[in-house]
């Protein structure tokens, strides 16, 4: 199993650890929200990792089929989910516009296909416990 660990620092500052202690990233909270602004929000890095995942994918699949699709960024925008509806993503997806339409086509299609996504529109397991230390 994949693992990620948030340990405080300070306030609502934590340094986040991945792969035990392999990559080491930031999370807070902006200062009105009582934070330090250290770092990005914990749904911040969730809209980064959709995006990041979206575009790894497109040129993972672009680099399989032998296609030079050039410079590509994944904007992601969220409204946080209120009560009563769900979160709300908005992808954009940049692409050259010298890219012939089948293949902006199939990238479109394949950009659903990366593992953040599929993740946050599938059913979601939780086993949470509690250790004492």
């Amino acid at each position: 199993m994949k693992k990620a660990t948030a340990v405080r620092r300070r306030g609502f500052t934590h340094s986040v650890e991945i792969r035990g202690g392999d990559h080491v990233l930031t999370a807070d909270e902006p200062r009105k929200e009582g934070g330090n602004d250290e770092g990005p929000s914990p749904q911040e890095l969730l809209a980064a990792a959709l995006a990041s995942c979206s575009a790894v994918t497109l040129e993972m699949y672009a680099d399989r089929k032998g296609w030079d699709i050039g410079d590509v960024a994944v904007e992601v925008g969220y409204e946080p989910a209120q009560r009563g509806s769900p979160t709300r993503f908005e992808m954009t997806v940049k692409l050259p516009k010298e890219l012939p339409e089948d293949q902006r086509e199939r990238l479109m299609q394949i950009v659903a296909r990366c593992p953040v996504h599929r993740t946050l529109e599938g059913e979601v397991i939780f086993d949470e416990n509690l250790e004492l230390i």
